[in-house]
Parts: C-alpha cells; sequence; structure tokens
C-alpha cells in the first residue's frame, strides 16, 4: 500500500509565506499536506512531475459575488482556472440569507440585480431559495462545492430579515439589534467567515441599502456577535464618490474594531489621477494602525475597465437619471426609447452635465460594433467622434448605439488604477490585502476572474514590480492569516493541500471574451488562463491542463 495519495516532484516549492522557492517535493494524503522535502524515497498512489514550474498554495480571492453563481457552478468559473481555490462570497452587504419567504427573495434579487448586474432571470431560472437561513443556504451548496468557499453574511440581508421595510425608516430598537445578534452567532457558528457592510450602494427603487440606515451601537453590536466565534472581518464598501464621507466611513470601520477587537476590511482602495497612491485613504489606515485598529485596504492589480452595452448594464449611467431609467426597463423595450425624439434632449442635456462615474464617458473608446456604418468608428474615444463631427457627446452615443441595435461595446480604458507604478506600490503595501476583484459581478461590465493570473504575468514576470515569493505570499499566507483561513494559505504539513502548479515563465491571461454561457439568457465576460498545470482542491485534482476534472473537492471554510 502507498504511503501517500499524491506527491508533486521536480518542483520549485514557494510556500506562501514570503520565503524564497526552495526545491522541495510535496506529498498529499487525506486532504491534507503530509509531507516536504526530499521524497524521492516514498511512494504514491498518482505523481505529478512539476519539472520547470513552481508549485504554490492555491490562490485566496477576498471579494467576489458568486453567491448566486454557486447554485449552478461549484467551481466559480473561471476563477479555479487562475489558481483560485477559495473565493470569499457575500460582499457589499448582501447575501443569499437569511431570506423571510419570497417578498425577502425577490428584494434580495432586485438588488443583486441593480447592484451587482445580474439579472432577475438568471435566479429565477437557477437560484431555488429553497431555504431561510444562512446555513440552510451553506447546506443547500456544500454538496456542489468545486471550489473552497469563505461566506461573509451580509448587513443588509440582516436587517431586512428582522425589521422588515421599517429598516428604511428608522435605526433599530435594542430588540431588534438582539435578534440581528443570534442571525449573526448562527451563521458563524455554521461557518460564516464575517459580516459585509455597505455606506455606498441604493438598491432598484434608489433608496440606500438596508445596512446603511444602521447606527454605530448596531454595527459594533453586530461585530462584537461576530467575534464570539474567534474570527470574523468586517468588510465595507465606502462611499467614494465623496472623499470626506469615505474617509468617515473607514474611520467608523476603525472605531468598529477596537470595539470588537476584529479586523476591518475596505474595497475598494484605487489609484487615481488625482490620488495616485490613495494617498488619504493610507494616511486614515496608518493613523488607525497607531490606535491599535487592524483595518486593511483591498487593491486589485488590474486597470478598472468597464464595457458598455445600452443591451446590458452599465456603472457608468447610473447618475443620469432618464438614462437609468431607461436602463432600468426590459432590454425589448430600451431601443424604442433611447431612440424617441422627445428623450433625446433631456438625455443629451445629462451626458452635458454628467458627474461621478458618468464624467468618464468622454474618455470611452468604441469597441466591438455591428453594423458597416459604425465600422470607422472602432478604436476611437467618443470625445474624437463628437469633435470631428460636431455633435454633443450624449448624440453620439446615441446614434452609434441606435445603429447597431444597442449592441455597441463603449470600453472605458486606462483612467482607473492606470499609473501602474503606484498601483504596484499599493500592492505591495502592508496595510492592503489582494483582492477587490468583484468577481461573479457586473459580468456584462468586465471579469473580475483573473487578477491573480495578471500580478504573475505583469507585476512579477514582466515589470519586476513584485518577486514571485512576495506576489504568492500577496494572494496566499498574507490573507489567509489576517482572514482566519487558519488550516490553508501555505505550503505546510497539516494544512489543507490547495495548491497551484504553473509555469511562472508562461503563465498569462487572456483578453476580454464576451460569451453566452450563463442561465437566463444572460452574457458575461471571461477571462481564460495559460500556464497553469494543475490545480488542487483539498488533495483532489480540480483543474488539469485548462480543464475541470469534476471532483468536488470544496469545502466551506
Amino acid at each position: 500500500m502507498s504511503s501517500y495519495d499524491l506527491v508533486i516532484r521536480n518542483a520549485q516549492l514557494i510556500d506562501g509565506s514570503g520565503s524564497e522557492p526552495v526545491p522541495w517535493e510535496i506529498a498529499v494524503k487525506d486532504g491534507k499536506i503530509a509531507a516536504m522535502g526530499d521524497l524521492r524515497a516514498v511512494s504514491a498512489d498518482q505523481e505529478l512531475d512539476a519539472s520547470g514550474q513552481v508549485v504554490a498554495p492555491g490562490f485566496i480571492d477576498i471579494h467576489t459575488h458568486f453567491d448566486p453563481q454557486l447554485c449552478w457552478d461549484g467551481f466559480a468559473s473561471p476563477s479555479l482556472e487562475h489558481g483560485v481555490t477559495t473565493v470569499v462570497t457575500g460582499n457589499c452587504s448582501l447575501s443569499l440569507a437569511p431570506i423571510r419567504g419570497r417578498s425577502g427573495a425577490d428584494k434580495m434579487v432586485s438588488m443583486f440585480s441593480v447592484i451587482e448586474d445580474i439579472k432577475k432571470l438568471t435566479f429565477d431560472q437557477a437560484v431555488p431559495f429553497s431555504w431561510e437561513t444562512f446555513p440552510e443556504y451553506l447546506d443547500h451548496i456544500r454538496p456542489n462545492l468545486g471550489i473552497n468557499v469563505g461566506a461573509m453574511i451580509g448587513h443588509s440581508a440582516v436587517r431586512l430579515y428582522v425589521m422588515g421595510a421599517a429598516n428604511w425608516e428608522r435605526v433599530a430598537t435594542d430588540e431588534e439589534i438582539a435578534a440581528m445578534c443570534v442571525i449573526i452567532e448562527e451563521a458563524m457558528a455554521a461557518g460564516a467567515l464575517g459580516i459585509s457592510s455597505s455606506h455606498l450602494d441604493m438598491d432598484e427603487r434608489g433608496r440606500p441599502v438596508p445596512s446603511r440606515y444602521a447606527d454605530l451601537k448596531e454595527r459594533i453590536a453586530l461585530a462584537k456577535a461576530m467575534a464570539k466565534s474567534g474570527r470574523g472581518v468586517w468588510q465595507i464598501a465606502p462611499f467614494f464618490p465623496d472623499p470626506r464621507r469615505e474617509i468617515q466611513n473607514i474611520e467608523e470601520l476603525g472605531e468598529i474594531s477596537l470595539a470588537a477587537r476584529v479586523v476591518g476590511s475596505v474595497q475598494p482602495v484605487m489609484s487615481s489621477p488625482s490620488a495616485p497612491l490613495a494617498e488619504p485613504i493610507i494616511d486614515v489606515l496608518e493613523a488607525l494602525q497607531k490606535r491599535g485598529a487592524r483595518v486593511f485596504g483591498q487593491v486589485m492589480p488590474r486597470c478598472f475597465d468597464l464595457n458598455m452595452r445600452l443591451s446590458e448594464t452599465s456603472l457608468m449611467l447610473l447618475t443620469m437619471p432618464r438614462w437609468k431609467a431607461i436602463m432600468d426597463l426590459p432590454a425589448s423595450e430600451r431601443l424604442a426609447q433611447f431612440g424617441d425624439p422627445a428623450q433625446r434632449e433631456t438625455l443629451v442635456n445629462e451626458v452635458n452635465h454628467a458627474k461621478g462615474m458618468a464624467s468618464t464617458l468622454r474618455y470611452v473608446v468604441v469597441g466591438e460594433v455591428h453594423c458597416e456604418a459604425n465600422a470607422a468608428y472602432r478604436g476611437r474615444t467618443l470625445r474624437e467622434i463628437a469633435k470631428t463631427e460636431g455633435k454633443a457627446l450624449g448624440e453620439v452615443i446615441l446614434d452609434i448605439a441606435l445603429a447597431d441595435n444597442l449592441e455597441t461595446e463603449f470600453q472605458l480604458k486606462n483612467v482607473i488604477n492606470a499609473n501602474k507604478a503606484a498601483v504596484a506600490k499599493l500592492i505591495d503595501h502592508p496595510l492592503c490585502h489582494f483582492g477587490a476583484s468583484d468577481a461573479g459581478a457586473h459580468i456584462s461590465q468586465f471579469c473580475g476572474s483573473g487578477d491573480t493570473t495578471h500580478l504573475l504575468e505583469y507585476y512579477v514576470r514582466e515589470t519586476g514590480h513584485l518577486s514571485l515569493a512576495r506576489a504568492v505570499h500577496r494572494m496566499t499566507g498574507e490573507v489567509a492569516r489576517d482572514w482566519g483561513f487558519n488550516d490553508r494559505g501555505l505550503l505546510k504539513v497539516d494544512l489543507a493541500a490547495d495548491i497551484v502548479i504553473f509555469d511562472p515563465a508562461t503563465v498569462g491571461v487572456s483578453a476580454e471574451q464576451f460569451v453566452h454561457d450563463y442561465p437566463g439568457e444572460a452574457r458575461r465576460y471571461v477571462r481564460k488562463s495559460r500556464g497553469y498545470s494543475t490545480v488542487l482542491v483539498n488533495g483532489q485534482i480540480a483543474l488539469k491542463d485548462g480543464a475541470y476534472t469534476g471532483v468536488r473537492a470544496g469545502r466551506v471554510v
């Protein structure tokens, strides 16, 4: 009988601690790392030759919205293809439980639809809502998991469950806070990772999401209830459109961290033309650290590029009332509305006076087009086209989109997070965690899966901004330590055998592809990978040479 289930030979091991590579071998048994070092004399049921490759812990993505996708796709594709073996769900105050009846489910679907760009028809076809409590939701997804899941419970979901419509009218009573705390404690006991909240998001009616009505007393009470489990992260999306309020939200997170002795996480921290190193946020994080708070930012490596089709959804249009009203209509009704001469003046004027994300429309480039008349616009900015043709910016958008039956791809590129040297410094900052991918959300606007591969390809191999050992540490051991994944994140005996094998000379990520592979006749952007030979989840081969094996060894962690 063999000593081990699997042995990986001839590899350079990067253990996730930040240490440099070592030429060791690694053995797996019963889902865990059983031995490391010189293992030439041992036998195994299966051997993998990793010559010329690196063996590292599986990567951890701390900010995703795969909550609904896990109901039909337990692999959270395409994240596993990029070496990710653990995803954190339930961010931005939204989770699929607890849910109070059909009305509660409908409300959560509506919020997911407008905030995370996951359509109602997708939920109708693929998310059964056969649960009520958070433990019941975890029990529903567990049997199908091909990837590990760290599940946050959403503050808005909990508040809505306990308070109903009253949560939009007032702060919670002591009795209601106590009821919320019971739910939090039950969720943590069942395997929840922490609580997510939001100071930013709006629901489908333009109202702040439920978590935004909570006072500090409520937030601290919930954080303390979470902390009874011995672990827990409080994650927030701050109100970044207003820098002053954003800083206030982060300072409040520091108060929660200090009061409950928990880790706080802020998403996102990005480089902008006015603050390349996100200086105001970094300053407040450093000040909180000096006070004893444990608060970290989340940074992404890619430019925050967005794709916009008027047939889909768009973050860039949310602040313009008439544009948003039309975008909220079924796709079949939008063409007539955008083409209505009576609406044109209002639509054009809103673009002329656009603020926030909408103000970036002048930088947008025309991408994929579908009619011959639009072919000449491909690759040109809307601002350039408007100047050349003597039109207002809004007219240009409408004319091009209408000619393509609203299927034109408009692209915002290289504006936010575009200063790569600055982004590299943020990625390497000790008070920032590698994260903020938003994988699984905004699927018709960008693909968050693939950030791990982009880090290895661009920031390690192409530019040398980070060493390979440092990059792996940022995606594995560091976040595992701070987020409470005590049984994984390192290549270490007795820890879970979440392992990725890749070629550092060839690892890379593809350009985004717009595909039609989602339930509910939805489309999404995906990014494919290259250079990964094997991904193990809890000791089982989940991905081999880019192909899924079908093994479902994932767990709620």
